[in-house]
């Protein structure tokens, strides 16, 4: 009998966006350390691979102010994971760190450093970003152009590895495109050498940057048809860097809701998605599109029946849409389609939730998607902080461990890279690929 696919669970720490319910009754601080104590030790106890955590740049605008939809302000990444890693034991901690915005040498030492306070449990979220928006917090602006993100990002992690694996030991002489680095590194050679590399792009040039460089990929489908497809095409390019399968992690993104029956779980995700989406909110999202101030809309009523500005500055700070008029477009045509208003087509757009049924047919989902090999796990997203996962780890672990293909403790002593199932790193290698692959 084959042995069923080991399911890989990463725990995503609430962000300041309206995915999180903050009106919820039992909504902590986004600041306070106790809400961070909370999560961490739930997600503990429901034995995840990791926590994962994002990290803003700057704070996003809306209208020309602060948006003020959305909580506001978070301490920094490094500092919070630093700070989980003396109250926890077993679980990674996975922080987003920008290559576009940060230096090599520093943010090396920073990531070694965690891993040596950790025990060998410290990750990387590798992202880059190229606009000026971000980058009038420093120095250079939007210095880089769009093309360049991901060469940078390469050479970024290569130095990163040639300091991580020199350790103390020897000095290291970097001269390239993007980075000059002449010297010794200032930490000794960490437990588990390399921090895990995670990254989260999706376009080509994110598709292949993963293939060469990450160990685990937070993507955007969770559907199992569209995370077929995605987990299809990333591992398939594995093969041409000499890596196998197994050397890279996919984890889509998934919300949930929990309910003692189907029709209970419905009811209650759709009282989460009006609370995640209010009307405030549905036109702002609107807004993003349009470019321009909708607040004269019902969010109950009809789309806009103006077409939308182009080139507009209504919102900084989030992802941008492709073309607006193409969106306004399809976004019309399905609201005239399914008859929504505004505010139900960012819900659909937007609010949808993962996984929604009882227990036992969520945890169902999640093995199906594993053992069918659209995914190797999920990042699990709670709608509320720091209590948003707690009903998942009470309810969905036991039944996951129940068909056998879940932890039911981590091993002893494990780094993440264990943890995750990743092979041994090759000594002194700064990228994945093997002898012989494209590099």
């Amino acid at each position: 009998m084959t042995a069923k696919r080991r399911i890989h669970l990463a725990a995503h720490i609430p962000g300041v966006n309206n995915t999180t319910v903050w009106s919820a009754p039992d909504a902590g601080s986004q600041i306070d350390f106790s809400s961070f104590e909370h999560f961490a030790a739930n997600a503990e106890r429901g034995l995840f691979d990791y926590l994962f955590l994002a990290e803003g740049l700057r704070l996003r605008e809306h209208k020309g102010r602060l948006h003020d939809l959305d909580v506001a302000g978070r301490p920094a990444t490094l500092s919070i994971l630093s700070a989980l890693a003396g109250i926890t034991r077993d679980i990674g901690l996975v922080g987003t760190l920008s290559a576009t915005f940060n230096e090599p040498f520093e943010l090396a030492k920073q990531l070694a450093s965690l891993d040596h306070l950790s025990g060998g449990r410290a990750g990387w979220n590798v992202v880059t970003s190229s606009d000026a928006f971000h980058g009038a917090n420093f120095r250079r602006g939007g210095f880089l152009d769009f093309a360049e993100r991901y060469e940078r990002a390469a050479e970024f992690v290569t130095v990163a590895k040639e300091l991580w694996n020199a350790g103390t030991d020897r000095p290291v002489s970097h001269h390239g495109k993007h980075f000059d680095v002449e010297g010794t590194f200032p930490v000794p050679v960490s437990p588990q050498r390399h921090p895990v590399v995670v990254q989260a792009g999706d376009s080509a040039d994110g598709r292949s940057f993963a293939a060469q460089h990450a160990e685990v990929i937070f993507s955007r489908h969770s559907e199992f048809g569209a995370a077929k497809a995605f987990y299809d095409d990333v591992k398939g390019r594995l093969a041409g860097w000499g890596r196998d399968e197994d050397s890279l992690k996919i984890l889509p993104a998934a919300t949930f809701v929990v309910g003692d029956s189907p029709r209970d779980a419905e009811e209650k995700a759709r009282e989460t998605a009006l609370a995640q989406v209010s009307p405030q909110t549905a036109i702002a999202f609107v807004e993003q599109i349009w470019g321009r101030d909708l607040s004269e809309y019902d969010p109950d009523g009809p789309l806009p029946d103006v077409e939308p500005v182009v080139d507009a500055t209504v919102t900084r700070g989030r992802v941008r849409h492709d073309d607006p008029a193409v969106t306004a477009r399809a976004w019309r045509e399905r609201a005239d389609a399914e008859g929504l208003s505004i505010r139900e087509l960012v819900i659909a757009l937007s609010g949808r939730h993962s996984l929604v049924g009882t227990a036992s047919q969520i945890a169902d989902e999640i093995d199906r998607a594993v053992q069918d090999r659209a995914t190797d796990g999920f990042v699990i997203v709670g709608a509320t902080n720091p209590h948003g996962l707690d009903e998942f780890v009470a309810r969905v672990v036991p039944e996951l461990q129940d068909r056998g293909s879940y932890r039911t403790a981590y091993d002893e002593g494990a780094i993440l890279r264990d943890t995750l199932d990743l092979p041994p790193l090759v000594e002194g290698a700064t990228s994945l690929a093997r002898d012989g692959a494209a590099v």
